[in-house]
C-alpha cells in the first residue's frame, strides 16, 4: 500500500505542475440543457451521488445526504460527491475529515480528492459530440459558474493494517467561506487484498513515452523526460501493470497516434554487410520502467509492423533506409534472423530473456507463420506475445501471451481451452480498442463499463486485460479527447495531470477480480454456485438492449455477493 500512496501522491505533484501549462479550460457544451431545469434551485448544495454515474455539467442531479460504502483493507474505495450551485462560487474548495470507528482512525490523507473536469467526447453517431466529467485533477481551489455543477471524485486508500469496523467521516464544500458538510461511513473488512504488484490480474496497458516528451516539451531520453514520465508509469504500476511495451521497430502501428512510436534500438549495416546494433534507448526505458515497479514482462513490437516497412542505417550509402520487406522473403530474413539472434543475446546478457516477448498486433494468420518460422531460426526459446481480432483457438498454441478482441457474449476460447492454455503457464487476456461500442472505456462510455471488464476476466477466466493505449494523447487531452481517427477517450486513460473516471473504475474492477480468486478457495458448493450464476450474469449481458443502469445494478450485485462471502 506504500507503494501505492507514494505513487499517487507522486502523481498528484506532477498534476500540480501540468495544470501550470493546462489551467482548467473546458468547451461549450453542444447539448445544452434547458435553463429553466435550475427555475426551483434556489440556494447552493452538496450532496452524494452515484460513481455510476457521469453528471451533465448544467442539469440538476438527485443527490443523497448521506453514503455508505465498503472496502477490504489495502483496496481503494471510490465515492462521488456533486456541488450543485444556481449562482457563481468565486472559489469551491473539498476537504474530508479523518475517518473515525472507536479510538481507530484512517486520516485524511489516505483519501484523495478530485475535480472532475469537462472534456469534449463523441457518441456513437459519427459528427456529434458530448461533453462529459472524465479528467481527475487534485482538488485545490476553483470557481463554479452558475446553474452548474461541479462534481467531486473520492478515492479512499484504505491502509493494509487498518482495524477492521465501521468508520465516520464527513466531506465538506467551502463556497466563498459558506461551508456545507455530508456524512459517510466505511465499513473495513478484516479481509485483506494485497499490493498491487502481487495482484494475479495480467494487466497490459501500452505505455506512450514519446506523447510525455511531446506534450510536456522536454527532449526524448533526457533526465527531464524520465522524471516526467515517472509519477505517470509509477501510477501504473499501483494498478498492478505487468507489462512494459517496448517499440523495436519504427512506427509499428503504422503512425496511428498523435506520437508515433520509434525505434528503440538503432540498426546498422556495415560496409561489409555486417550487423551491428544500439540497444542503448531500449535498455534505458526497461530499466526506467523496472524502477517504476512494472517488472515482470516486456512485449518488442513488432516483427509484423502494420506497414511491413523496416528502418537501419546503410554505411556503404551513408544513409537511413526504409525499405518494405515482406515476411518469408530472402530478403526479409536476411534483415530480420540476425537482429533477433543478437537482440537474444543482448536480452540473455541482461538477464531479461525470460521477461520477454515478441509482440505482434492483429496480424493474419499467413504472416503470423512466417513470424513463427524466422523466430524458431533465431532461438527456439523466444515466448511470442499476440493481439488477435478474429477467432483462432490453433493460434494460442504457438503463443505463450495471446490477447483477444472482446465481442460481448462470444468469449473466443471455451473454458476447456482457457484451462489447456494456462495450464502450460501461458497466459490468455482480452482487449478492447475503438470497438466494442459497449463495454468500453471512452470519454462518455458509462463508468460502470470499466468496472465490468475485471469481471469479465473473472467469467471466462482470462488472465487479465490488455488495451493498446495507457497515455497516447491526443493534442489536447485535457480539453479535447477527440482524434481524426478513433473513437474519443480510445487514445488514453489517464491525462497528463491526473486519473480518469474510466482508469479508477477500471482498477475497482481488478480489485473485485483479485477478491473473486481469493474468495472463490475458501466458497461451499452453495456460495460457488452463486458465484458461477453471478459471473453467467456478466457474460449473458445483452449490450444492445441492457441499459447503463441495468449493467451498473449487475456490476453492484456481484459487488454485494461477494460482500456476503467475507
Amino acid at each position: 500500500m506504500r507503494s501505492f500512496l507514494l505513487a499517487t501522491a507522486c502523481f498528484l505533484a506532477a498534476g500540480v505542475m501540468a495544470l501550470a501549462q493546462t489551467p482548467v479550460v473546458e468547451m461549450n457544451d453542444p447539448h445544452p440543457t434547458s435553463p429553466a431545469v435550475w427555475n426551483n434551485v434556489k440556494s447552493t448544495d452538496f450532496g452524494w451521488g452515484s460513481i455510476d454515474l457521469r453528471y451533465k455539467k448544467d442539469d440538476v442531479p438527485a443527490l443523497y445526504k448521506a453514503v455508505a460504502l465498503h472496502g477490504w483493507r489495502g483496496e481503494r474505495v471510490n465515492a462521488q460527491a456533486v456541488l450543485v450551485t444556481p449562482v457563481a462560487v468565486k472559489s469551491f474548495q473539498v476537504s474530508s475529515s479523518d475517518l473515525r470507528f472507536g479510538r481507530h482512525y484512517i486520516p485524511s490523507d489516505k483519501i484523495d480528492k478530485y475535480f472532475e473536469t469537462y472534456v469534449m467526447g463523441e457518441v456513437v453517431f459519427k459528427g456529434d459530440s458530448v461533453l462529459a466529467p472524465d479528467r481527475l485533477v487534485k482538488a485545490g481551489k476553483m470557481a463554479v459558474e452558475a446553474k452548474t455543477v461541479r462534481p467531486v471524485w473520492v478515492t479512499i486508500n484504505i491502509p493494509s493494517d487498518a482495524v477492521p469496523g465501521k468508520y465516520k467521516g464527513t466531506l465538506t464544500a467551502k463556497c466563498d467561506g459558506k461551508l456545507l458538510a455530508i456524512p459517510y461511513t466505511l465499513e473495513v473488512s478484516d479481509r485483506v487484498l494485497p499490493e498491487p504488484k502481487d495482484w494475479k490480474f495480467h494487466l497490459d496497458l501500452w505505455q506512450n513515452p514519446y506523447a510525455v516528451a511531446r506534450y510536456f516539451n522536454v527532449p526524448l531520453w533526457s533526465k527531464e523526460h524520465f522524471d516526467t514520465m515517472r509519477p505517470i508509469m509509477e501510477y501504473l504500476a499501483s494498478a498492478g501493470q505487468k507489462v512494459i511495451t517496448a517499440s523495436i521497430f519504427q512506427h509499428p502501428w503504422n503512425s496511428q497516434t498523435e506520437d508515433p512510436f520509434e525505434s528503440m534500438v538503432g540498426k546498422f549495416k556495415g560496409l561489409d554487410g555486417t550487423w551491428k546494433y544500439d540497444y542503448t534507448v531500449f535498455d534505458k526505458w526497461v530499466e526506467f520502467m523496472f524502477s517504476c515497479g512494472i517488472t515482470e514482462q516486456i512485449d518488442c513490437y513488432s516483427i509484423l509492423p502494420w506497414h511491413l516497412t523496416y528502418e537501419y542505417f546503410d554505411a556503404a550509402l551513408n544513409v537511413s533506409v526504409s525499405k518494405k520487406m515482406e515476411p518469408g522473403s530472402k530478403e526479409y530474413e536476411e534483415y530480420m534472423l540476425p537482429f533477433l539472434t543478437d537482440l537474444a543475446k543482448h536480452l540473455r546478457a541482461k538477464g531479461w530473456f525470460g521477461k520477454t516477448c515478441l509482440a505482434m498486433d492483429e496480424r493474419p494468420k499467413a504472416l503470423l507463420e512466417h513470424a513463427y518460422s524466422i523466430i524458431s531460426k533465431a532461438d527456439k526459446e523466444y515466448r511470442i506475445e499476440g493481439a488477435i481480432n478474429y477467432f483462432g483457438p490453433e493460434i494460442a498454441e504457438k503463443m505463450y501471451d495471446i490477447s483477444f478482441a472482446l465481442r460481448p457474449g462470444i468469449p473466443a476460447l471455451t473454458p476447456e481451452q482457457v484451462a489447456l492454455h494456462l495450464g502450460k503457464g501461458n497466459r490468455v487476456t482480452f482487449y478492447t480498442c475503438c470497438s466494442p461500442q459497449r463495454p468500453n472505456t471512452f470519454t462518455d462510455s458509462a463508468p460502470a463499463e470499466s468496472a465490468y471488464l475485471g469481471w469479465y476476466a473473472a467469467a471466462t477466466g482470462y488472465s487479465g486485460y490488455l488495451r493498446w493505449a495507457y497515455n497516447s494523447w491526443v493534442k489536447n487531452p485535457c480539453v479535447d479527447s477527440r482524434f481524426r481517427t478513433w473513437r474519443a477517450g480510445d487514445c488514453y486513460l489517464v491525462y497528463p495531470d491526473g486519473p480518469s473516471i474510466a482508469f479508477q473504475r477500471l482498477i475497482e474492477g481488478i480489485q473485485d477480480n483479485e477478491k473473486i480468486r481469493i474468495l472463490r478457495d475458501g466458497l461451499d458448493p452453495k456460495k460457488a454456485a452463486l458465484l458461477d450464476a453471478q459471473l453467467q450474469k456478466i457474460l449473458d449481458i445483452d449490450w444492445e438492449k441492457s441499459t447503463d443502469a441495468e449493467v451498473a445494478q449487475i456490476i453492484n450485485d456481484g459487488k454485494a455477493l461477494l460482500k456476503s462471502f467475507e
